[in-house]
């Protein structure tokens, strides 16, 4: 996760407790609303055959609530399906609110940081840029700290220890079987940025150097002499998952969290990584630079 300001990866926020979303509450929610469209129906037309309310349907059709048992018979009823496409849908909705490691985790997170992690533990690639922090898939545990305090300089001891615990179980990703892919690319600026101490900086620049050995992961960084470049105007994580499940696009500032599913946001955002991944230092010499500035603590 990133490190900063808002509601987001980088700096908590207040608690909430409505339920983050799902990729499968996602996919049902799409899938459904394709089916409506593929029937020639309308929202209007699908509450009147099926006496589904609509504002029901549209927070369905949204993935702002899963659809209760019956409500999903009565949809699949009104658009005809049947076989082996009915049988996923219902194991789908029978799925739908599974999310991992988050749903036991005993933690006051506020709402978009943990529809961030919910969504993270079910992609299968992470492209996260960073103009100010370390990714923080990629911290310490004492940078992760340090970092916190920083940017919530009032916050209590118990809510800075609560979101370094948080922080240091979503970096399991890295460690699955089958490892979340990470391509971390950063602005030299967040490896220059002193955070905590020497110590500090030191050992998260070596661990740095380490994980960016590891085959699953890639790490990049934007050099001062690339001049200005795309990702200048703030950090974002865009998010890939399995099974043609479409992109979302994480992005986290003083103004608040946002997430982006439309299809055209969503290409720009990857045409940006495309061209931040050209102008950045290759894995070796990224590497190489990340050790000299080591030295200089």
């Amino acid at each position: 996760m990133r490190e900063k300001q808002g509601m987001g990866e980088n700096t908590p926020g207040p608690s909430s407790r409505r339920q983050p979303p799902t990729v499968r509450l996602r996919r049902l929610a799409a899938e459904l609303r394709h089916l409506r469209q593929d029937a020639g129906l309308s929202q209007d037309d699908v509450a009147e055959k099926t006496g589904v309310n609509i504002v029901t349907l549209y927070r369905i059709e949204t993935a702002k609530t899963k659809p209760q048992l019956r409500t999903l018979i009565a949809l699949l009823d009104a658009y005809g399906v049947t076989g082996s496409r009915r049988a996923d849908l219902m194991a789908l909705q029978k799925e739908a609110k599974q999310r991992g490691w988050l749903q036991s985790f005993d933690a006051n997170l506020p709402d978009q940081y943990t529809a961030l992690i919910s969504l993270e533990a079910e992609a299968q690639q992470a492209i996260n840029y960073e103009s100010l922090f370390i990714p923080g898939l990629l911290q310490t545990e004492d940078y992760a700290r340090a970092v916190i305090r920083g940017v919530l300089p009032t916050a209590a001891e118990a809510e800075v220890e609560n979101f370094v615990t948080a922080r240091m179980q979503r970096q399991a990703l890295l460690e699955n079987e089958t490892p979340l892919r990470l391509w971390a690319i950063m602005d030299q600026a967040a490896l220059c940025r002193t955070v905590g101490s020497d110590a500090v900086m030191r050992d998260q620049l070596s661990h740095l150097i380490q994980q960016a050995q590891r085959p699953h992961i890639t790490v990049q960084v934007i050099p001062f002499s690339a001049g200005a470049h795309p990702g200048m105007p703030g950090s974002f994580i865009v998010l890939k998952f399995p099974a043609d499940d479409p992109d979302v696009i994480y992005i986290d500032s003083m103004a608040g969290d946002l997430f982006i599913e439309k299809e055209t946001d969503i290409q720009r955002y990857n045409d940006i990584c495309e061209h931040l991944r050209a102008i950045a230092l290759s894995p070796t010499d990224t590497t190489a630079l990340i050790a000299s500035l080591r030295e200089d603590h």
